[in-house]
């Protein structure tokens, strides 16, 4: 049984990139003090608490040379290092500000372009490079080359026949790399990678999946689907399938920025505590309906984000059929999306955030309730 989308004839057509910038934050750093190029730098989420409270973002490879990588704590990353390495906060204008730069070139030489982070974009260069790998790899080399001459930053590129493909070879050589893996080097590619470089594959996953003897992307290609479907549901179970033989559909397209009000805080201690959480998350609630108010706006979508003890980033929304700019509806849906979210997650958590969005203003939503109303009357 197979589950192909479109005909492999229309999948070969396909050349996408995937630009991921190098140990970015830590990278914008050097570049900002050159002093520092040859020293251990550890960019950090500093949470307030403490000197030494909060969590490694990123680090360069010369930190990483000593076990220092994303998501340990402070303290243990200063343990690992020698006396002269550098420990920064996080300077998120500066890094948005040179990301912009770096996508504006990206964009020009991208006949479908979609970034998918400060430091992350898909090209699709399909058109551009007439379907030739080689051509390909010669743009790659030229978009590498304009980033550092414009930005002073290296830029690892994976080139693949889908998006899939294109980011597993984006990791595959660091920092610097350009990896190309043409559509009949796909599964040779592939099968001997760990199961854990498919994204959706985490910790818990890889760990079900090595009691099924699933080690590495060949093991998963060659396992019953039928059985993937009964271990992981039928939607999971039929992407691992398709991730693991090289097939990923979907495509390269520009992610429109959707206008959002958010606020997130630190809490005082790192806490599973729904209560605690919710207490903060109404202070949060507040802010963001006071933004409201003032600009005049209802709102259709309601979401959380959570920043976990390990550094990781989760999320939850919900969307309302009708838009609505009510505080305690605010409060409510973001109690209930946390309550729903610890119930998922064994994890504590370290920062909380609220955000709405798909706004309507608010002259238009009482003229949508002034017309449901009329209408029910009739």
């Amino acid at each position: 049984m197979t589950f192909f989308i479109r005909e492999v004839a229309t999948l070969q057509a396909r050349v996408i990139m995937l630009v991921d910038l190098d140990y970015f934050f830590a990278q914008c750093e050097e570049r900002r003090n050159p002093s520092l190029k040859d020293k251990p730098v550890v960019v950090c989420v500093y949470s307030g608490r403490s000197e030494d409270s909060g969590a490694v973002s990123t680090a360069n490879y010369i930190a990483r040379k000593y076990g220092v990588t994303s998501g340990i704590p402070i303290f243990l990353a200063k343990k690992k290092l020698k006396k002269d390495a550098v420990f920064l906060p996080m300077d998120h204008e500066f890094y948005e500000e040179v990301s912009g730069k770096i996508m504006r070139i990206l964009r020009s030489h991208a006949d479908f372009f979609e970034q998918v982070g400060i430091d992350e974009a898909y090209l699709d260069v399909s058109q551009k490079v007439k379907g030739s790998f080689e051509e390909a790899k010669e743009l790659a080399q030229k978009i590498k080359e304009e980033v550092k001459a414009q930005q002073k930053l290296t830029c690892s590129i994976g080139i693949g026949p889908n998006k899939l493909v294109a980011k597993i070879a984006a990791d595959i050589q660091k920092p610097d790399g350009l990896t190309i893996v043409k559509h009949e080097q796909v599964e040779s590619f592939l099968s001997p990678l760990p199961v854990s470089r498919l994204i959706g594959v985490g910790r818990k996953t890889k760990k079900k999946m090595q009691t099924l003897g699933i080690r590495t992307i060949g093991d998963l290609a060659k396992y019953d689907v039928q059985r993937l479907i009964e271990v992981f549901g039928k939607k999971l179970g039929i992407y691992f399938h398709n991730a693991s033989i090289g097939v990923d559909d979907e495509s390269v397209q520009e992610r429109g920025e959707v206008e959002s009000i958010s606020r997130i805080s630190t809490l005082k201690g790192d806490t599973r505590d729904l209560k605690v959480i919710v207490e903060k998350a109404n202070q949060l609630c507040d802010e963001v309906h006071a933004k409201l108010v003032q600009r005049e706006l209802g709102f259709k979508s309601v979401g959380i984000v959570a920043v976990m003890v390990d550094m990781s980033v989760r999320s939850r929304s919900r969307t309302f059929e009708n838009p609505t700019n009510e505080l305690e509806v605010l409060k409510k849906t973001v109690k209930e999306l946390f309550e729903k979210f610890l119930n998922e997650s064994e994890l504590e958590a370290r920062r909380v955030g609220v955000k709405v969005s798909n706004f309507v203003k608010e002259q238009e939503r009482q003229k949508q309730i002034t017309n449901f109303i009329g209408l029910a009357k009739n």
